[in-house]
């Protein structure tokens, strides 16, 4: 894992260093990866609702489904791509023509095997993508990323090239250690001074809070990383309704528990801005990034 992080590290290096040759126009879009140690955690449920949740304040929130083995963003809301990143990278498509109209006003980029390709697209293709997303930016206030869990390059790829990277997790032991091991490794890489977390599948708020601090005491004391505690999800049998009809639960059920303690995420992080920035970050960064890790 140390011989993959300093891989990493120093791919991201050559990539700012190229970029700092020339100044970008500063993006307005906040990319954020959402991500988990583990999988099973609720994450893309989580990304859904709080994409809607984000664009019921009046922002207009674009997820991309970068889960490459189990994408089901699509999958949750009823929906079926026509088209994926792929006819994007081939040049058939453009991004804005791949989108999904998604409920609530938001609007998803389907990954699907496209994803593998970026590690094949020539020049040309690149700065076609990276032309693509920055017109997105311009009015796009959020990229939602939804990885797959765990810690796999592909997983990390999309973690170090975004502005901010959320964790969820629950109070289960399993997930606890599983969420550390992903900090530790974003730690090593050096890249983000905080890391957003988000507790989903607690009894109430004191189990959340407990399950935060457990996690910070470690991640303070041996990787002298810092947190944010973005807000927590109640274990809500609602939800797991709304799965079911494919519908978000934040539509479905707006007055349940679970409804209500995401609308306070979605607040927390519009409102009180609590990742620190990069004020110059931009969607070229973020694609060039992200297209030198795999590459």
């Amino acid at each position: 894992m140390t011989d993959q992080a300093a891989e990493l590290r120093n791919l991201v290096r050559l990539t700012d260093q190229k970029k700092n040759n020339r100044t970008p126009a500063p993006g307005k879009m906040r990319i954020i990866t959402i991500a988990s140690g583990k999988g099973g955690v609720g994450k893309s449920n989580i990304v859904v609702n709080l994409a809607i949740m984000l664009a019921q304040r009046e922002q207009k929130v674009i997820i991309f489904d970068a889960d490459m083995g189990l994408a089901n963003v699509d999958v949750l809301l009823g929906l079926i791509p026509r088209y994926t990143l792929w006819e994007v990278i081939k040049g058939e498509k453009t991004l804005k023509e791949v989108l999904l109209e998604g409920p609530g006003g938001i609007k998803i980029i389907p990954g699907g095997s496209g994803i593998h390709e970026l590690a094949n697209i020539d020049n040309y293709q690149r700065q076609c993508l990276v032309h693509q997303l920055r017109g997105m930016g311009e009015k796009t206030n959020f990229l939602l990323i939804d990885t797959g869990g765990g810690i796999s390059r592909n997983v990390l790829g999309f973690m170090t090239a975004a502005e901010e990277v959320v964790i969820v997790l629950t109070p289960e032991p399993t997930s606890l250690t599983d969420a550390y091991g992903v900090i530790k490794v974003l730690s090593r890489l050096g890249l983000h001074s905080k890391i957003g977390l988000i507790v989903n599948r607690a009894s109430n708020s004191r189990e959340a809070n407990s399950t935060v601090q457990r996690i910070e005491r470690v991640v303070q004391r041996f990787l002298g990383m810092k947190t944010e505690y973005l807000g927590y999800i109640c274990d809500d049998r609602l939800v797991s309704q709304a799965v079911k009809k494919q519908e978000p639960f934040c539509l479905l059920y707006p007055r349940s528990t679970a409804a209500r303690c995401l609308g306070n995420v979605a607040s927390t992080i519009l409102e009180a801005g609590k990742l620190e920035r990069e004020p110059s970050f931009s969607a070229d960064k973020f694609v060039n990034r992200l297209l030198r890790l795999f590459t």
